[in-house]
């Protein structure tokens, strides 16, 4: 069975950029407002002396789930037929089973029910994720991707940060009740991409099934692209789990604050919101701006290198900071660099997936690279500790930025000129 794309309805370039970006920034906004800060706080309330250990077990039994569920979730897209688009099903879909799970993290009086809940939040918000990716390759043309890939890039950053400055604003509001209000967001965001985006059915051509024995390598490829045939998608996912890797060390901010300098509850949600906020200023400055230079120069490796070797100087600054002064000019160059880098990321993926007809299921083998990242981080992080404290922390995670400017130098660079997109003649259909 194959999915024909030639036929299908197109979103206005504004509309979709709008409605993608409504509801990635609700979406991210709901899966990492928790890793930010208030995982933390719900394990500090129910076992304080083992909050550490908790964040980080929980977290990383998350990114197992995550792995698989973006990947599986993005061929199940790619395979749905319903009228109301295959595209904006999971979203929907995906995003109330999230509200739901987050409701559960919320009433949980113990360890092991935060644990499931959380895994399945993680399961159904990249059945999201995988589908709303999808649609770039799905709808907008090469020559414009990098423009809107720096403008959705600033979702994943943006969101924890808009989902910090409402924690901060309901104050001393139970944690259940914040937890609540970030799942009514993540469905009211989804609702209203659903009605931006246009997307028709998708139609199916079957062909007759062969009974044969296929080779366990055939089989795997069908899973992920064999890297023998596409290198340079294996390539393009470990430059974008390397520098996801050495920035998602701001997902222990706010354990470094209350263990490292011994702030409240209440300046560790304070700080961490002015470090969020400030870093995400410089990075949608660079991500926009880096968006339009990529289309204009179509250039794009050199955009990926820069941005990690940033990244990496700014966590050194972090690494040796002796005050909250350092950590700002830390966090100001970790979102100069991240954002350079989100400038062309999609447009760089997009580019490079195997094949068009599987591209919820390729590109969520890629976000793979972004979802494990923000749990492995808290997962490795008291054994870092363990070993050096906060410097070697930081220190090796500044390692993830000089890695990732490595991988990117087999991937080829796009084409001087635009290429014209292909018409696929229309298929018929039984």
């Amino acid at each position: 069975m194959e999915t024909n794309t030639a036929n299908q309805v197109k979103t206005p370039f504004n509309r979709l950029v709008a409605g993608m970006l409504i509801g990635e920034v609700g979406m991210m906004m709901a899966l990492l407002t928790p890793i930010s800060l208030l995982l933390t706080l719900k394990f500090m309330e129910l076992d304080p002396h083992n909050a550490t250990t908790a964040f980080g077990m929980v977290t990383g039994a998350g990114a197992l789930f995550a792995m698989f569920a973006n990947p599986i979730g993005g061929a199940i897209s790619d395979r749905t037929t319903l009228r109301f688009g295959r595209r904006r099903t999971w979203i929907l879909i995906g995003s109330i089973l999230g509200a739901l799970c987050l409701t559960g993290i919320a009433l949980s009086k113990s360890i092991a029910m935060i644990a499931v809940f959380w895994c399945l939040t993680q399961i159904v918000f990249n059945f999201v994720y995988a589908a709303f990716t999808a649609l770039l390759p799905d709808q907008v043309d090469e020559g414009r991707r990098g423009s809107i890939s720096g403008v959705l890039g600033l979702a994943v950053p943006f969101s924890p940060i808009i989902g910090l400055v409402i924690m901060t604003v309901m104050g001393n509001t139970p944690l259940s009740v914040k937890y609540i209000v970030l799942a009514v967001i993540s469905v009211v965001t989804a609702v209203v991409s659903c009605i931006l985006i246009r997307e028709g059915r998708a139609e199916v051509t079957r062909k007759e099934k062969v009974k044969e024995k296929m080779p366990v390598g055939v089989m795997l490829s069908r899973i992920y692209p064999s890297p023998r045939k596409y290198p340079v998608f294996t390539w393009g996912w470990l430059t974008r789990f390397f520098i996801s890797l050495a920035y998602c060390s701001n997902t222990y901010n706010s354990i470094m604050l209350m263990r490292r300098y011994h702030f409240s509850q209440a300046q560790t949600t304070a700080t961490t919101t002015l470090l969020a906020v400030i870093g995400m200023g410089f990075l949608a400055i660079s991500s926009i701006v880096g968006g339009m230079l990529s289309d204009k120069l179509r250039k794009q490796k050199p955009f990926v290198a820069i941005s990690a070797l940033v990244v990496g100087v700014g966590l050194i600054f972090n690494a040796v900071a002796p005050s909250v002064t350092f950590l700002i000019i830390g966090n100001v160059l970790g979102g100069l660099g991240y954002g350079i880098y989100l400038a062309v990321d999609m447009a760089l993926v997009a580019r490079i997936l195997p094949n068009k007809k599987d591209a919820a299921k390729d590109f969520g083998i890629m976000n793979i690279a972004n979802t494990i990242t923000q749990s492995i981080v808290p997962f490795i992080g008291p054994s870092l500790l363990a070993v050096g404290s906060w410097p070697f922390f930081f220190g090796s995670l500044a390692m993830g930025g000089v890695f990732s400017a490595l991988c990117v130098i087999p991937i080829p660079e796009m084409s001087p000129r635009p290429e014209p997109e292909k018409i696929t003649a229309p298929v018929s259909h039984l």
